[in-house]
């Protein structure tokens, strides 16, 4: 059948089970934004207050339900606007559709108002870019794009449609394909053409030489990395890890891929890594590293880094083996289906000496009352009275180390940060995201005031659409995390990290019309959480920490694993 281009675009979201899109509208897209009019009872749109929130949110949205996220914006700077967010989804590998529009085709190259080249400024940091040209492409496209981004190992993705080819007159045929179909093999590998984003079956002799390797060895280390989150692969790995009877360490972006309150946690690994989980690094025998691609933060010095290990690499992209740290062996394929083959044929294994060696080295965080509100008792009071299916999404920085750290994640998509990319400002976009995606859930966002001031204009959206979300801001007037560095390594010379300014976060909440608390005590903390938890509405609690606050413990980027500048 004939229907409108613009429709066609509704269709196709329909299609993948959309029913929740994030954006900003402007003049190129408003084509679009009136025929969603027309869709507004399928498809719920969500007004951010910038385009790069509404990336954010389309992440989170994505990281905490497992879905592909849509995000709308205008060209120029709307499309500029997203491309922080782009490329934190692209560095986490999270599965988001981002659509914009372009001028028509008749000014194109001809530096038209609002024109930029959005689709070779997001090349390098997506898994695919389209500009749309044609009206009848726009259905192979759609499709294309949701697959490209969903499959394999997952990511961003840029559709930039030409105004001319959203315009209202036009009309394409167009036929209704149901999500599960477009899910088969064969439709996959049709649509996504040399993309090749199917995951790799794995090698059955691949598995073989690692179960042997496993049978082998002495002290074991298993590291789950963000692989097993994406893939919501955090079962198998639970079994693998309790098969195994091995140490388990959890990167950043593994946060949620096995219990951190599991009797084999060692915890957080590499700069801000725990005791138990560096030092297991250095003595272990075999490493595993499931969905982990050993970046800088956790193999801070690649030439030392479990060096007297067989070290085993399991990931969906080939292009992440070897890249950082050479392997011994490793395995092509997604972590669900690697950990499912392993578990078939892996006996139950024990090894008591090793654990004994390295599980007494966790050491409990202390958050004992004080004079100075610190951020253990922060935390453990959040600990204490969130759900315990609430989740977590923190900004970067000193707070976002304590929060993966000091609170114990269940279940993938729990905990939603920005690990790749590090991006200030992340937190309260992808908050709302996750709260929209799940709403009988609490969401709580951690934050530092540096961060917060980069999206505290999102709580305009917090407010408008209901949303219960709790932003905790650790105030220590200060770029805590760079102040620390400078503190260690720049002789104290803490050049332009002070921020001994506004705005004062209980009345800027209050401005938005959500609830403020300052808190100076533990006690404080408590009875200010317990009123957020019991509110229907948005909060901000501000809680005011010595600026000197330190993470540990802490190891310089560049140095051996074991060689902790903070103990």
């Amino acid at each position: 059948m004939k229907i409108r281009a613009t429709q066609a675009i509704m269709e196709c979201l329909l299609e993948q089970g959309v029913d929740t899109v994030f954006g900003y509208p402007g003049g190129t897209i408003l084509n679009v934004y009136d025929e969603l009019y027309r869709y507004r009872d399928k498809i719920h749109h969500i007004l951010t207050a910038h385009e790069q929130g509404a990336a954010h949110a389309a992440d989170g949205y994505a990281r905490s339900t497992g879905k592909v996220g849509v995000c709308f914006a205008t060209s120029g700077p709307g499309a500029t606007n997203l491309t922080t967010g782009i490329a934190t989804a692209h560095l986490d590998s999270s599965p988001v559709v981002f659509l914009t529009c372009n001028v028509s085709e008749n000014l194109l190259g001809k530096d038209a108002f609002q024109e930029v080249d959005i689709t070779g400024i997001a090349m390098p940091i997506t898994k695919a870019a389209f500009l749309v040209r044609d009206a009848q492409q726009i259905p192979d496209v759609m499709r294309q794009a949701f697959a490209v981004a969903a499959t394999g190992r997952p990511g961003p993705v840029l559709i930039d449609f030409l105004k001319n080819v959203t315009a209202l007159d036009q009309e394409i045929e167009y036929t209704f394909v149901p999500w599960r179909e477009n899910r088969t093999t064969d439709s996959i590998r049709a649509l996504t053409g040399n993309h090749e984003p199917k995951k790799p079956e794995p090698d059955l002799q691949d598995i073989e030489i690692l179960r042997e390797m496993i049978a082998q060895a002495e002290r074991p280390l298993l590291i789950c990395g963000g692989g097993v989150v994406r893939g919501r692969a955090h079962r198998e790995f639970r079994e693998f890890a309790e098969k195994m009877d091995a140490p388990v360490a959890i990167t950043l972006m593994g946060g949620g891929g096995f219990p951190g309150d599991h009797p084999l946690t060692t915890g957080m690994i590499g700069m801000h890594g725990s005791k138990a989980s560096n030092l297991a690094c250095d003595a272990c025998d075999l490493l595993v590293a499931v969905g982990c691609r050993f970046s800088d933060r956790v193999a801070l010095d690649p030439a030392t880094f479990a060096a007297q290990a067989k070290i085993v690499q399991i990931d969906v992209d080939r292009a992440e083996i070897d890249k950082n740290v050479v392997t011994d062996h490793h395995i092509i394929g997604s972590a669900r289906r690697v950990l499912t083959l392993l578990n078939e044929g892996l006996p139950q294994y024990h090894h008591p000496e090793w654990k004994n060696q390295i599980l007494p080295l966790r050491t409990p965080s202390s958050a004992e009352e004080g004079a100075q509100l610190t951020p253990q008792q922060v935390l453990e009071v959040i600990r204490r009275q969130m759900p315990k299916d609430a989740i977590v999404a923190t900004d970067v920085g000193q707070h976002q180390m304590w929060a993966a750290k000091y609170l114990h994640y269940e279940y993938p998509g729990q905990l939603l940060t920005s690990g790749g990319f590090g991006t200030m400002g992340f937190g309260l976009g992808a908050a709302i995201g996750a709260q929209m995606g799940n709403p009988d859930k609490r969401v709580f966002h951690i934050t530092g005031d540096g961060c917060f001031r980069m999206n505290c204009h999102e709580l305009c959206t917090v407010e408008h659409y209901h949303l219960p979300i709790i932003s905790v801001v650790f105030n220590n007037g200060t770029l805590g995390m760079v102040r620390q560095w400078q503190t260690l390594i720049y002789g104290k010379r803490y050049s332009e990290t002070t921020l001994d300014r506004g705005p004062d976060f209980v009345k800027l909440a209050e401005a938005y019309g959500l609830r403020g608390f300052r808190v100076r005590t533990q006690a404080e903390m408590e009875r200010a959480l317990a009123e957020a938890l019991a509110s229907e509405s948005g909060v901000v609690i501000d809680c005011v920490l010595d600026q000197d606050e330190m993470v540990r413990p802490m190891v310089a980027a560049g140095s051996p694993i074991t060689d902790f500048l903070l103990s």
